[in-house]
């Protein structure tokens, strides 16, 4: 813990410790942080149980999911619970750094301009997804990556390319991370799941049809 405060202090984060869930849980309500990094293994309350009931309660400050553990269906877990991204140990402090610099920068941007694409229709200012007049709930990260493919409309967006602007990492390894988001995010769109098409070999696009 006293390694990692440290390292995020240099960077200019005010860090505030807590060891188990349920005290993060009570402390949260009284003083609701900016950005939260969860262990998944806390003690009490685990880490997904806290981002879950956080998002029930309408908290939707950025979670980042620490954990030792990189299987398939712990990743969906923790996405699935509400976390914005996920982070196995051990890992590299800058690249730490660099993603929660990006979270950051997504959760500090507004635009009063909509996208509306076929089924599709993202409110930007309010970051409200509406698909066939119904609202979808999505996770920030979720909403980053349909945004960045709206906006590249009838373009193939190379795998690298999108990992580099929604978290702030040249990583060119395997990219399963970035395929369960978008796994996910097909599901939540329902009837407009289908104007997210996946280009072999090359990445993603997203169409009006």
């Amino acid at each position: 813990v006293e390694p990692l405060k440290k390292v995020l202090n240099s960077d200019g984060y005010a860090v505030a410790h807590v060891s188990n869930g349920l005290t993060a849980l009570e402390k949260i309500k009284l003083d609701p942080p900016d950005l939260m990094l969860v262990d998944a293994n806390l003690p009490e309350v685990n880490g997904f149980e806290v981002c879950e009931t956080l998002r029930k309660q309408g908290f939707d400050f950025p979670i980042v999911m620490i954990s030792s553990n990189f299987e398939c269906s712990e990743i969906v877990h923790g996405f699935e619970s509400g976390a914005d991204d996920y982070i196995s140990v051990p890992f590299d402090k800058s690249e730490l750094l660099a993603r929660l610099r990006a979270i950051c920068r997504r959760s500090l941007k507004s635009d009063s301009t909509s996208l509306c694409i076929g089924k599709v229709k993202l409110d930007r200012k309010s970051h409200i997804c509406i698909v066939d007049d119904y609202q979808i709930d999505l996770t920030r990260i979720e909403y980053s990556l349909l945004d960045y493919l709206m906006q590249n409309e009838g373009r193939a967006v190379k795998r690298q390319l999108i990992i580099r602007e929604i978290w702030a990492t040249s990583w060119l390894g395997p990219t399963k991370n970035l395929d369960m988001h978008i796994s996910t995010l097909r599901r939540k769109l329902g009837p407009g799941a289908a104007q997210l098409k996946t280009v072999r070999g090359i990445g993603f696009r997203f169409d009006s049809v």
